[in-house]
């Protein structure tokens, strides 16, 4: 025994030697595997959420040296202090519950302080706890109930046939479904009278069922039901019984028949049925968002083409059954109804609606007969959310990005704006990404802001000056950067067109010497719904720092194709998902290179999931004299096998050859290099069989890959610590020409630190 604990010692410090000198090795494994922790909670006085009470006060949870202290912050003194005595609370904690609390370890939530302060709510343990401040003896008020956090399948659709009747705003009259038709009867008489005689079980009355809020009409759709298309999935593992389970969903794929909504218009009184011409609303996506107008006069909802090229707000006159377009867009590519809608119907009738139709998105101001009565935002930056709509003061509160041509152009910045588009006020400036949180009577904000090189200050400011009241925190990273931690760099290129900024970051090893020659990983994900490289501060950025220690610089860029820029910039995805912005990608990889040439442009890799698995895939298909290894998780390698929102938003409808010309599979023979591939058996949102046909594509052209199917896993394939390290052993092998240290060599070497 003695023999061998001595041979494996000389073996670890033989290793360990090498591992000084090389890369991917032992020691490399050891510190990727370890990075997270290493990394973790060495960042103070970094509260991540702030909360306002009713009279204005705000407080916080900060992460000192010390542990938690719960901060009571006054905007008139200008001062903060500590909440409660933690001690003397946590002694109380621990005589109530029963076990141990530490004053540095306190974990409550919802405080809620009475107006002088003696008395504090919160919960604690799953129980309401009122504490008063003067004796801290603790009461149980209750029990909170638990939500249910069960996540439903995608598609959540409506239910279409609940049996629950709907009752009159005026509660004289009950509206239900029956044989599929609308029926309405008295509560008082209990007479059933039938309103609709054109129902069918074919194209049947919905149960959805909207009152006119004077009682008098009634707004119901037929509705003519979508095909049916089921998912099957085989759990070959399952953990309750031997013999595997199959199960299937309801799972919607491009250019299967989807529902059609015909509205109805019913007169309570004259007991008349309207028909609604359905010649505005024929091509359906969707019709939704139904809605009465609060004084009768009107009901609105709205309609989505078939193809997202189109999109109206369509309003009814309930007297007549006239159908007249309130908003309508129109776009030669498509429009971003799933990423930037946006509509506030205001008192008096108006309709505050985004639009990208100049190029940008921004807001309009129309009237309630469809007439613009102005643009409210206006420039060449995208709004990208509307935080509050002040219809008294006819405020908008609104965030943005873009505007600053000395910062980056993805970061969030804060502003207010009047109705009639004057008055712009901004409440951020620095330069960074900012995350605000307003008091309740918007006279404050609490403003936090970072980089992904600058850790994060946090300021309460005055909203009417947008001054800074006073700094509440400043984060010390110090015992991070002892660590050997490296900043990830932010990096810009120009893009295809040799114009536009192509934005990135770069992330470097602890280890970094500028002397030696570094493999390139890059980690994409390119869904045109949003953009996704990191702009906030952050210690550890999963799918990259750990990468980074095996002795690669890794990278993550957001291309053409991706949102939060121009509509141009976006537009680029149009039915061309294989495009991934990979032509601005790899032009800035090669501009990271020519500054920084330890970057070995004859090494690189990728790696993604989900719609990052498909374009890591589409790498070595489609840019395969650039990319040269490649991990896929989770994939959708052709979109006509994903779900039909997503798909049918980027690639269009009717589905035409593009869909073939995006589709890895269709593509899989022009593959050159190294692909592993990745899959859950039970993914319920990609289908994992387009995996499978992928590999079956790859196998009929004789292609060399590798593949790994993770029985009981779902979509989160590629993400757990077993895909993780095949990841890594797979770069390390061929970005590296290293063989992977043995896994049960490695647990031994982690168990003997």
């Amino acid at each position: 025994m003695r023999a061998v604990f001595l041979k494996l010692n000389v073996f670890f410090l033989i290793v360990f030697c090498i591992d000084s000198k090389a890369q991917g090795t032992l020691d490399d494994y050891l510190r990727s595997d370890s990075v997270e922790t290493l990394f973790a909670d060495k960042v103070y006085n970094a509260p991540t959420s702030f909360n306002w009470t009713a009279d204005n006060s705000l407080w916080y949870v900060n992460n000192s040296r010390e542990g938690n202290k719960y901060l009571l912050v006054s905007n008139r003194d200008k001062s903060q202090k500590l909440a409660f005595d933690h001690g003397r609370l946590a002694e109380s904690l621990s005589s109530l519950l029963g076990k141990k609390f530490s004053p540095e370890l306190l974990d409550l939530k919802d405080l809620n302080f009475n107006k002088d302060q003696s008395l504090l709510n919160f919960t604690c343990d799953s129980l309401i706890i009122s504490a008063k401040l003067d004796t801290y003896d603790l009461k149980i008020e209750g029990i909170v109930k638990k939500k249910n956090e069960r996540r439903p399948f995608w598609p959540s659709l409506p239910n279409e046939l609940k049996k629950d009747s709907v009752e009159s705003p005026d509660k004289t009259h009950i509206a239900y479904i029956k044989n599929s038709n609308l029926y309405i009867k008295s509560k008082s008489q209990q007479e059933e009278i039938q309103m609709s005689f054109d129902g069918n079980n074919g194209f049947f009355y919905s149960s959805n069922i909207y009152w006119s809020p004077d009682s008098k009409k009634i707004i119901a759709y037929k509705l003519r039901p979508r095909q049916e298309h089921k998912v099957h999935y085989i759990e070959t593992s399952p953990s309750d019984q031997l013999q595997p389970k199959l199960f299937s969903r309801d799972y919607l794929k491009p250019g299967d028949e989807l529902d059609f909504k015909s509205p109805q218009l019913f007169n309570i009184q004259t007991k008349q049925h309207i028909e609604i011409p359905t010649e505005l609303f024929k091509s359906q996506y969707n019709l939704l968002n139904f809605s009465w107008q609060k004084d009768s006069s009107y009901f609105t909802f709205e309609y989505n083409q078939r193809g997202h090229q189109i999109y109206r707000v369509l309003s009814i006159d309930p007297n007549t059954g006239q159908l007249t377009v309130v908003i309508e867009e129109s776009s030669p590519t498509f429009i971003n109804y799933s990423g930037k809608r946006f509509r506030h119907d205001n008192e008096n009738g108006d309709i505050i609606w985004a639009s990208e139709r100049d190029g940008w998105n921004h807001l309009y101001l129309y009237d309630k007969t469809g007439k613009i009565k102005n643009q409210i935002t206006k420039g060449n930056w995208p709004l990208r959310e509307v935080i509050n709509v002040d219809e008294k003061n006819k405020h908008i509160y609104f965030t943005a990005s873009g505007m600053d041509k000395d910062q980056d152009p993805y970061f969030i910045h804060y502003f207010r704006i009047d109705f009639d588009g004057k008055n712009l006020t901004r409440f951020t400036t620095e330069n960074g990404n900012h995350k605000v949180t307003f008091s309740k009577d918007y006279q404050y904000y609490v403003d936090q802001y970072s980089r992904v090189d600058m850790p994060p200050l946090t300021l309460l400011k005055d909203a009417k000056t947008q001054k800074t009241v006073m700094q509440l925190q400043k984060a010390d990273h110090s015992d991070l950067l002892a660590t050997g931690w490296r900043a990830p760099e932010p990096f810009v290129s120009k893009g295809r067109d040799g114009k536009t900024d192509i934005w990135g970051v770069i992330i470097r090893p602890t280890t970094f010497d500028p002397n030696k020659s570094y493999p390139i990983i890059e980690y994409i994900y390119a869904g045109p719904h949003d953009s996704f490289v990191p702009k906030d501060f952050n210690s550890f950025y999963v799918g990259m720092s750990e990468l980074a220690e095996l002795g690669f610089i890794v990278v993550k860029v957001d291309g053409m194709g991706t949102s939060n820029r121009s509509k141009a910039f976006h537009e680029v995805a149009w039915k061309n998902l294989k495009d991934a912005g990979f032509p601005d990608r790899k032009l800035w990889i090669k501009a990271a290179a020519k500054k920084y040439p330890y970057m070995n442009l004859e090494k690189i890799g990728i790696h993604g999931r989900s719609a990052g698995g498909q374009s890591s895939s589409g790498a070595l298909i489609f840019n395969s004299d650039f990319y040269h290894v490649a991990v896929s998780s989770s994939g959708c390698h052709d979109n006509r096998m994903d779900k039909i929102w997503w798909n049918e938003q980027w690639m269009g409808y009717p589905i035409g050859p593009e869909y073939a010309e995006s589709s890895n599979i269709d593509n899989a023979a022009k593959l050159k290099g190294n692909l592993l591939l990745i899959v859950g058996e039970l993914d319920t949102n990609v289908d994992p069989a387009s995996t499978y046909q992928f590999v079956d594509a790859l196998i009929k052209s004789n292609k060399d890959f590798e593949l790994i199917v993770r029985p009981g896993v779902g979509h989160s394939a590629g993400n757990d610590p077993y895909d993780i390290h095949k990841r890594k052993d797979f770069f390390v092998k061929h970005l590296m020409d290293v063989t992977p240290p043995k896994w049960d060599v490695l647990e031994l070497a982690k168990k003997s630190k």
